[in-house]
């Protein structure tokens, strides 16, 4: 089967035959007998899905790699995670997700009430599956706990990937953002409650 392996800002695939799907554009090297080949909007789940990408805002144009070789990816020289899945969920903000192995399912998840200003946030690339997915971040992404009781809000510009037992609502209000004068309308953040972990970037998109 497929791997991922981190190589700080390079993912490395190895392909045994089989395939992964990754963002087109984001391969940098390649060896052996590889084939490139578009895999449309979020990788062939079907109309409903790539419809509810679309009104979403989230295209994701992705091509397929396969064939028996190694092929490195990277994307403007961000760092790069890889996420073990054994059946469980990963939600990532669309901009952040680089690669994922046979297996794994990619859909679209709304976070909250629509209506708000800023894009960020209002829906999230979900990746579903046993597998391995490649994730992006401006920054060495940092791994920050969520338990009973004890919620964390986030910057929807920081936010990278989330999973657990987790409930994710929109909060309207003050933002850090709003105190230096930057978005406009109605600044909100992201709220999860419940048990799991959220990765952040130490950056701003």
């Amino acid at each position: 089967m497929a791997t991922l392996s981190a190589r700080g800002r390079v993912l490395q695939v190895d392909l045994r035959g089989d395939a992964v799907r990754a963002v087109q554009g984001a391969m940098v090297a390649c060896t052996g007998e590889v084939e490139f080949t578009g895999a449309g909007l979020g990788g062939g789940d079907g109309l409903r899905a790539a419809l509810r990408r679309k009104a979403a805002g989230e295209g994701l144009a992705l091509m397929e790699c396969s064939g028996t070789g190694t092929v490195h990816l990277a994307v403007e020289a961000r760092h790069v995670e890889v996420v073990d899945l054994a059946g469980d969920t990963l939600s990532v903000e669309s901009e952040s997700l680089l690669a994922v192995t046979p297996g794994l399912r990619l859909d679209v998840r709304f976070a909250g009430l629509g209506g708000l200003s800023s894009g960020q946030g209002l829906a999230t690339t979900t990746v579903t599956g046993t597998g391995q997915a490649a994730l992006l971040s401006d920054g060495p992404a940092i791994a920050l706990e969520v338990a009973p009781g004890r919620s964390l809000v986030v910057d929807p510009d920081a936010f990278v990937a989330s999973r657990g037992s987790l409930t994710t609502t929109l909060v309207s209000g003050i933002s850090w953002r709003s105190l230096v004068g930057e978005g406009s309308g109605e600044p909100f953040s992201l709220r999860f409650d419940g048990t799991g972990v959220v990765l952040v970037q130490p950056a701003e998109r």
